[in-house]
């Protein structure tokens, strides 16, 4: 006797033998119990689902005659009358079944509609089953319409559909519409653990967990996957042989993965992909799985509960419940998000596994580092030692204790809602600032808009004075972090005791606060203030740096990277051939755009050397470029507000200026 496949094998014959389809199964064993019965039906789902042996127990549950031969409609068939064993083999003559795909068109339809004047010759009912209908051609949807619609009391429709979307409403209407659904791995895996005991096959419970995922929730797919597995193992089933038939990516890399991205461990998650490379493991597997693992994971950190109550005899659910604890829920969502992203970029990379690599890098470029805590909050001053302040050749004070956060205090009037301006008066030096190569980099972060700014201290007194500075004591201060080469420092106040400290030096720093929502969409006015990315303070440096800039920028000596650190950074100082410059965004200042644009300056005969720093900036070619254009924007306006006709159309027909519609020319 030849070998019959487990899918046909184990394939349910009767309503109590499926599983998985529990809502489409009660449904209809109470229309058989209560003899409610449509006329048409139409069951819809994916491939392996149980579709084709819904419709047969149906057929079966219509025609079945009992063991006694005395029996009728009842929703469990006997499966041993002569209905129900013709029905199994497939030679009853009162169920047809049509594919669809193969007869699709109005030839066949009407050659089956021919058969339905006819009463059965067997059963008690004619039962015509028509598998892929949405195959069939609009001529034949239509002419089986009439009959459909109003079928004999004898004949039942039996409708089965991968897409329904490509049935005709007016079909859809004439029929009761059960969707199958797909089941879930543990659906399959229960149901394959019985199949493979019946069958005396061993099977390891990791191997089986691997199937019922790769199944994707067809239960057809599984039993053949597990046919094929069977073969393939000589007999049993085991984890490593079932992996490597399927090419599946083992789940102790992807823990490793996530581990090392958890950990911020690059070189770890370089050499696990590099391991991946070498094995000949597929990267868009690796994806697929590091999904499934992420989304088990933030469904444990969304509910604990399910992480303390995770399966003993499941090694994976203990490893996910820990990493789980392990990372971040920002940054799982984050990497679950990459990862799916990520599978689309696979094709179009040269190599699947380099772009593997920059998939998983990725989250490590967008990693809070330990210090990004410090840089999102406005940190109030703590109450500092007092002691010597030694300013240093750059002018930028130097604690006394290294160890303890550095900060620069700052005046913030807060002129109207929705913005304040943060100024104060700079000492001027009498002469150009000294360089040194040991010149630290200065950061100032953005600082959030809502923070508050009422209880920050006062500035410190200036020297030669008994009393603060007027526009010191009138308004309130606050104190921005700055980060030094030496790690976080706080500036601790000069010592009241001399008065021969040097003044410490104040910049004007724009702070930008979040308007409301009802502001945002209120047209500026036309005396509006300058925007706060157009305001600088000009200095003699900006005026040179800025002609300079300028003359690079139309020459295209400087582009990308390079015209940006140069549009965006201040000149602080020059010494010869050697210039100092000052950015704010420390994104800015890498070593090959500095290069590039030591190179420019050399090659326009300005400076030979330039060192670059992080800091507060209040003159750059980009600003002074932003308070032209803004100066050019408020004249256009005013000349288009000021002009008769347009007053005119106003005042009298309500007309009204479109906001941001006036460009200047």
């Amino acid at each position: 006797m030849s070998y019959l496949v487990l899918a046909r094998k184990y394939r349910p014959r009767n309503f109590t033998e499926m599983v998985g389809q529990e809502h489409v199964v009660q449904a209809l064993t109470n229309a058989l119990t209560q003899q409610r019965l449509h006329h048409a039906y139409l069951f819809t789902g994916t491939r392996g689902v149980g579709k084709t042996t819904v419709s047969r127990i149906l057929a079966k549950s219509l025609n079945c005659q009992g063991a006694d031969g005395q029996g009728g409609i009842t929703a469990t068939p006997c499966g041993v009358c002569q209905a129900c064993t013709d029905i199994d083999s497939g030679r009853f003559v009162d169920y047809t079944e049509l594919d669809a795909a193969s007869n699709r068109g109005v030839d066949e339809v009407q050659s089956l509609l021919e058969q339905a004047v006819y009463k059965p010759v067997q059963g008690r009912f004619k039962v015509f089953m028509i598998d892929e209908v949405h195959m069939l051609t609009n001529t034949a949807f239509n002419a089986m319409l009439k009959t459909l619609e109003e079928p004999p009391e004898y004949l039942k429709f039996v409708l089965a559909t991968t897409d329904p979307q490509k049935v005709p409403v007016t079909v859809l209407s004439r029929c009761l519409q059960f969707n199958l659904r797909p089941m879930a791995p543990e659906t399959v895996l229960s149901h394959l653990t019985q199949v493979l005991a019946a069958e005396n096959v061993p099977a390891e419970p990791q191997a089986l967990r691997l199937l019922s995922r790769a199944a994707r929730g067809s239960m057809r797919d599984a039993l053949s996957l597990t046919d094929q597995a069977i073969a393939f193992g000589s007999g049993q089933l085991q984890e490593g042989a079932v992996r490597q038939m399927l090419g599946a990516v083992d789940r102790s890399y992807v823990f490793r993965l996530i581990d090392a991205l958890a950990q911020g461990d690059g070189k770890t998650v370089v050499e696990t992909s590099d391991t991946l490379r070498i094995n000949g493991l597929s990267a868009a597997s690796t994806l697929e799985e590091m999904s499934a693992v992420l989304q088990r994971m933030a469904v444990f950190q969304a509910v604990p509960q399910m992480a303390g109550a995770v399966d003993a005899d499941d090694p994976e659910a203990a490893e996910t419940a820990r990493l789980a604890a392990l990372m971040p829920a920002d940054e799982t969502q984050l990497l679950y998000s990459l990862c799916l992203h990520g599978r689309g970029e696979l094709g179009l990379a040269p190599d699947e596994y380099a772009a593997l690599t920059m998939v998983l890098l990725r989250l490590l470029a967008f990693k809070p580092q330990g210090e990004s805590a410090e840089k999102k909050t406005l940190t109030r001053p703590e109450t500092a030692s007092s002691g010597p302040v030694d300013t240093g050749s750059t002018g930028f004070r130097a604690s006394s204790a290294p160890s303890a956060p550095a900060a620069i205090a700052v005046s913030a009037p807060m002129e109207r809602p929705g913005a304040a301006a943060v100024e104060a008066p700079a000492a001027a030096p009498a002469a150009p600032v000294p360089l040194v190569q040991s010149t630290p980099s200065v950061s100032v972060p953005l600082q959030d808009a809502s923070s508050d700014v009422s209880g920050a201290c006062e500035p410190p007194p200036w020297p030669g004075s008994d009393e603060p500075d007027a526009v010191g004591a009138a308004t309130p201060t606050t104190t921005l972090p700055i980060r030094t080469t030496e790690g976080f420092v706080r500036n601790q106040p000069p010592v009241q005791a001399g008065r021969a400290q040097v003044a410490p030096e104040y910049v004007a720093i724009p702070v930008r606060e979040t308007p409301e929502p009802g502001e945002r969409l209120q047209p500026l006015p036309l005396s509006a203030p300058t925007p706060v990315s157009a305001r600088y303070t000009p200095t003699e440096e900006g005026d040179v740096w800025h002609r300079t800039v300028q003359q690079m920028v139309l020459a295209e000596s400087i582009t990308a990277l390079v015209r940006e650190l140069a549009l965006q950074s201040q000149l602080v100082a020059r010494d010869g051939g050697h210039w100092l410059l000052r950015v704010e965004r420390e994104s800015l200042n890498q070593p090959t755009a500095r290069e590039r644009l030591r190179a420019a300056l050399e090659t326009a005969g300005h400076a030979t050397q330039i060192t670059v720093e992080v800091g507060v900036v209040i003159d750059s070619p980009a600003r002074r470029n932003a308070a032209a254009a803004a100066e050019r924007q408020r004249r256009a306006e005013e000349i288009v507000n000021n002009d008769p006709f347009v007053q005119s159309l106003m005042r009298d027909y309500g007309a009204r200026i479109v906001p941001g519609s006036i460009k200047p020319a």
